[in-house]
C-alpha cells in the first residue's frame, strides 16, 4: 500500500460519519494538480546535475494552498500528494482560510556545499513560480530546510516579481519577515494538545513518563515544554540511535551534548562541562516499544506499522512527525488514545498563518501575542475534536477528520455542489 493510499483510508473512516456531497468526496480523493519539473544545478566544480521537484496542490475550497517544502533523499510523487493530503485536513481542523500543498527535492543536502544548496533552492523557486505566491501557494519549510533556504526562496521569488512580496513564503528570517515564535510553533501547538487531554483524563503531569523519536527541532521543544510541566523524559533518539534512562534525562544537556558531538547521548551538563551519566543505548524501534506513559513520534512517515504496533505499550500517542502510523496500526492500537498528526502538529502551519496575515497587514506581534493565538486556536479545534469524539464514540484521529471534512464541505456547499444543482 501506498503512502497516499494508506492516508486515504483515514478519510473514509470518517466519511461514515457524516452526510457531505459526492462532490466533496470525488474532490478530496485526489490532488487538484500535481507539478513536476527537474532543477538544474550547476556544481562548485563547474559540472551540472539534475534533481528532481515536486509541488502538489491537493485542495483549494478553503484557500490558497500551504506547505512545507523539504529536501530530502526519499522525496517522491506520493510522498508529497500524502503531505498536501495531510495538509488540507490540518489547516481545516484548525480553522485555517488554507487548502493544503508540499513539495520538495529528491536530494541529500549533506552531499552539497552552502552554495550548492543556495543555487538549488532558488532554482526550485524558478523552476514553481508560475504556481506559488501570495494568493495562490504558500510555501514554508520542511524537513532538511530551514529559515535561511525560506529567505533564499522569497528573494528569488521577488527578483523575478520585480517587487519585494514578503508573503510569498513563510519560515523566514525575522529580518525578511517572519514572525516571532515561528521557531517553536509546532512543538508549542503539540504541548497545547496535549496539556489539554491530559486534562480531560484528569492526569497528573509529574507522574508520567515520556519516549521521543526524533530530536530535530519538534523534539527537542516539545521534550523541553513537557520537562518543564514535571513530566519525565525517559528516551530520545535521531537518526543514529537513541538513549533510555528510567530515572528521566535532562533535555537541555542532552541537547548541548548532540550540538557539540552529533550523538545523542544520555549526559549531564553543569556550565560547559558534561559528565556521561548511566544510560542505555537504544535503537529507533525499541524505543517505540518502551513502556512509557505518553509516546511522542516527532521523526518521518510510517513508523509505527501493523509489525511494531503489538508491541507498542504507551497509553498515549501524540503524533508530532506527519503521518507516523500507518492505517494498520490504527486498528491494532484503537485501544491506545492517539493524538493525531493533523491536530497536534498543526502550530507551525498556524503560526505560518500568522506570518503570512503579519506581512499582509505589515504590522508584526511580539512572540507572547503570536502564542496567546496559537493557544486559543489549538485549544478550540481540540476541543471541538474532542466533542465529536464523544458524541460520535469514535478516535480521536476519525473525529479530527469529521471536523476537517466537514468545513471543507461548507466551502464546497457554499460554491454550490450537486446537492443545489439537482434541487
Amino acid at each position: 500500500m501506498t503512502l497516499f493510499e494508506n492516508a486515504k483510508k483515514q478519510f473514509e473512516k470518517a466519511l461514515q460519519h457524516i452526510d457531505v456531497s459526492d462532490d466533496v468526496i470525488t474532490t478530496l480523493k485526489n490532488p487538484k494538480e500535481v507539478i513536476e519539473a527537474q532543477i538544474t544545478l550547476r556544481k562548485d566544480d563547474g559540472s551540472l546535475d539534475v534533481f528532481p521537484g515536486f509541488r502538489s496542490h491537493y485542495n483549494n475550497e478553503l484557500g490558497p494552498t500551504k506547505g512545507g517544502i523539504r529536501f530530502h533523499p526519499e522525496v517522491n510523487r506520493d510522498e508529497v500528494v500524502s503531505l498536501s493530503f495531510w495538509m488540507t485536513f490540518k489547516c481545516a481542523v484548525v480553522g485555517l482560510p488554507y487548502g493544503g500543498a508540499k513539495g520538495g527535492i529528491t536530494v541529500d543536502v549533506k552531499s552539497l556545499s552552502k552554495q550548492e544548496l543556495e543555487r538549488l533552492s532558488r532554482g526550485y523557486v524558478r523552476a514553481m513560480y508560475k504556481f506559488i505566491g501570495p494568493d495562490t501557494d504558500i510555501p514554508a519549510p520542511d524537513v532538511y530546510t530551514n529559515e535561511t533556504i525560506m529567505g533564499w526562496m522569497m528573494n528569488e521569488y521577488s527578483k523575478i516579481a520585480q517587487k519585494h512580496v514578503p508573503a510569498c513564503i513563510t519560515g523566514k528570517p525575522l529580518l525578511l519577515g517572519g514572525s516571532k515564535g515561528r521557531e517553536t510553533a509546532t512543538a508549542k501547538g503539540a504541548y497545547y494538545v496535549i496539556r489539554e487531554l491530559v486534562k480531560k483524563k484528569g492526569l497528573d503531569p509529574k507522574t508520567l513518563t515520556v519516549a521521543v523519536q526524533g530530536f530535530g527541532n519538534a523534539g527537542y521543544n516539545i521534550a523541553k515544554l513537557l520537562q518543564q510541566d514535571g513530566y519525565k523524559i525517559v528516551a530520545f533518539s535521531d537518526s543514529k540511535g537513541g538513549i533510555y534512562r528510567r530515572e528521566g534525562l535532562d533535555v537541555e544537556s542532552v541537547m548541548t551534548r548532540k550540538r557539540e558531538k552529533g550523538v545523542v547521548e544520555g549526559v549531564y551538563c553543569k556550565g560547559s562541562v558534561c559528565d556521561v551519566i548511566e544510560h542505555q543505548a537504544i535503537t529507533n524501534e525499541e524505543l517505540l516499544e518502551l513502556s512509557v506513559d505518553l509516546l511522542v513520534p516527532s521523526a518521518l512517515e510510517n513508523q509505527i506499522t501493523e509489525d511494531n504496533a503489538p508491541k507498542v505499550k504507551a497509553k498515549i500517542i501524540a503524533e508530532v512527525a506527519n503521518g507516523p502510523t500507518t492505517t494498520e496500526a490504527d486498528e491494532i492500537l484503537k485501544d491506545t488514545t492517539i493524538i493525531p498528526d493533523i491536530l497536534t502538529n498543526a502550530g507551525g502551519v498556524t503560526v505560518s498563518y500568522f506570518e503570512w496575515v503579519q506581512n499582509r497587514m505589515g504590522e508584526y506581534w511580539e512572540e507572547d501575542e503570536v502564542f496567546a493565538k496559537l493557544e486559543k486556536r489549538m485549544v478550540n479545534a481540540f476541543n471541538a475534536v474532542y466533542k465529536v469524539h464523544e458524541e460520535k464514540g469514535v478516535s480521536l484521529r476519525t473525529a479530527a477528520y469529521i471536523v476537517a471534512t466537514k468545513r471543507i464541505a461548507e466551502a464546497r456547499e457554499a460554491k454550490g455542489s450537486v446537492r443545489y444543482f439537482q434541487q
